[in-house]
């Protein structure tokens, strides 16, 4: 006799009108559910094709990794392409190029002149790290990584835009993976992946010297890591569960509940990761918190999936002292490494301020201290009064609000090059306009506003991990900011949850193509429509080429690119 089926509550019939699907009606199996398989193409697919059963395993399993790098390719090339054009210092490489170039060179940096600029441009190898002590207000690891593509290639554009250009091609790469093991899907993984590459915002701040795309990189980063942990934690549960006579995987209570899930290096990696992130702009500390509460709730979902009839005690007691030791104090340790150049040295500034202060005062209630840590102490707290101070107006400054819709994107470079010359056209009636616009591909964002509607839908209602994970990254990213509206902001802080952005997007088009088992004509009219989505995306990106790379062009096109008023 089959055991009674439990009846809905009554506010699951009322939410079932928006789609809610209750845990109970997954006719899923508890292998597949800890661990889901990769989606193959059908054989009516490799049959259309003219692959036979050999060839589409081996072109399938090539795929995994070939479709990504193919991507990966094509993002290189783009931000690769000219990388030291304009041959200027635009926005605010004025800080950071510099900065890099003696931090890399001295292990702090230095207080330069205020006119240096035209020097570095047209003669750097004449200018001197300055040896007196910089007040910087962000914290070293960005600077030490644009400061590698300078002692590789040079004080000059090129040169200190590299590592940059280079993380945000890697960057694209690794979306392509994450995004493939997120939906077990390559096509996804490599759609989400192409759409990064894509996306202008992304594209700029990969050919611009500054510290926001180091900051997505390690958080993208950390990310992957987690994705990485949250699998081989749950194929350690499914190993340690028994089988029935017929090999079907059971669920049981006290192996769920008492299982230690052992040695987690993803996990410590996505500390490391995220002591990278904060290491480089503070904003990464909101990301750390989010993500450790995100893969302790992984933890909980596991234990309970595994049979756990109480998930969040088990966790408690058998995984949260873990998953804080693994985030915490590694992403403390690894930000302090970052020091490491300020620490050696006795140059830097607030270097020596703990002993200045014990000579003025006489000591202090945390004397006890190392001096070293007292000083950097002193070094963050006054940086942050500055920060949270920091409510000067500028004239691309805009509200975390506006960011989604692109409001007011930032001007990084602007020139108006007369015809005939710097490569605007001879023909030209007027003046040209050569412009480098931090803007996100116009119709990837305003398909994103709508993808975020679907994800929250698809966590609220299916209870779908994937899109919960999704919206985790992109809270971390945007949220903290409208806790400082009153700050001076500016929309390419975004860049950092653009890939999040980029994943929900390619969720929502997956659903738009259908489900697998749809009927062929369904998943025909879904392809088409999510095709021609892609391609208008990929187009709008194509046409907004000119003020993403600083190309002169006539001054009546440049107007045509300015959608809206908010734009100039």
């Amino acid at each position: 006799m089959a055991a009674p089926v439990a009846e809905p509550s009554s506010w699951q019939q009322r939410l079932r009108r928006f789609g809610y699907t209750p845990p109970a009606t997954d006719p899923i199996g508890l292998r597949e559910r800890l661990v889901p398989p990769y989606t193959r193409p059908s054989e009516r697919t490799w049959s259309l094709l003219g692959i036979g059963p050999g060839g589409a395993d081996r072109l399938w399993r090539l795929l995994a990794w070939g479709g990504p790098l193919l991507v990966t390719a094509v993002a290189g090339l783009l931000r690769f392409w000219n990388l030291g054009k304009p041959h200027a210092v635009i926005f605010d490489e004025t800080y950071y190029a510099k900065d890099s170039w003696a931090l890399i060179n001295q292990g702090y940096e230095g207080a330069w002149p205020k006119d240096i600029d035209k020097t570095i441009l047209t003669d750097p190898g004449s200018v001197l790290v300055p040896t007196d002590p910089g007040y910087v207000v962000h914290p070293p690891m960005g600077k030490w990584v644009i400061g590698v593509g300078e002692k590789l290639f040079g004080f000059e554009p090129f040169g200190w835009r590299f590592m940059v250009a280079l993380l945000g091609t890697l960057s694209v790469l690794m979306l392509c993976r994450i995004g493939r093991r997120l939906f077990r899907s390559t096509f996804l993984g490599c759609l989400a992946g192409l759409l990064l590459a894509v996306d202008g915002l992304h594209f700029v701040m990969s050919r611009t010297a500054l510290l926001d795309q180091v900051l997505m990189f390690f958080v993208l980063a950390a990310f992957g890591c987690l994705v990485l942990d949250r699998d081989r934690t749950r194929k350690r549960l499914a190993a340690a569960l028994p089988e029935d006579e017929e090999g079907v995987l059971r669920p049981d209570a006290d192996i769920a509940e008492s299982l230690r899930l052992g040695w987690r290096p993803w996990r410590i990696a996505a500390g490391v990761s995220l002591g990278l992130a904060a290491a480089t702009k503070w904003n990464g500390l909101y990301v750390m918190v989010a993500f450790g509460l995100l893969t302790v709730l992984w933890d909980v979902g596991g234990r309970r999936t595994a049979g756990a009839v109480r998930p969040h005690l088990a966790v408690i007691k058998k995984d949260l002292v873990p998953a804080f030791v693994s985030v915490v104090p590694v992403a403390i340790g690894t930000y302090l490494a970052t020091w490491t150049g300020w620490l050696a040295t006795d140059k830097g500034y607030f270097r020596h301020w703990a002993e200045e202060h014990d000579k003025a005062v006489g000591g202090g209630t945390w004397g006890w201290l190392p001096d070293w840590l007292r000083s950097l102490w002193h070094y963050e707290s006054e940086v942050y009064t500055f920060h949270v101070g920091l409510t000067s107006p500028h004239t691309y400054q805009s509200n975390p609000w506006s960011w989604i819709v692109l409001g007011r994107p930032v001007s990084y470079f602007y020139e108006s090059p007369a015809p005939g010359t710097a490569g605007c056209p001879v023909t030209a009636k007027e003046k040209c306009a050569q412009e480098v616009l931090a803007l996100g591909t116009p119709l990837l964002w305003w398909a994103a506003c709508f993808a975020i509607l679907y994800i929250l839908w698809r966590w609220a209602f299916r209870r779908d991990w994937r899109a919960g994970a999704i919206a985790c990254g992109i809270a971390a990213g945007w949220l903290p900011w409208f806790l400082y509206q009153e700050r001076t902001i500016f929309l390419f802080y975004a860049v950092v949850f653009v890939p999040f952005l980029c994943l929900a997007v390619a969720m929502m088009l997956g659903a738009i193509i259908g489900p697998r088992g749809s009927s062929e004509r369904r998943r025909t009219f879904g392809a088409v429509a999510a095709g021609c989505l892609v391609l208008l995306i990929v187009w709008n990106f194509i046409y907004f080429w000119p003020i993403y790379t600083g190309t002169p062009i006539p001054m009546d096109q440049w107007r045509a690119r300015m959608w809206l008023d908010t734009w100039v």
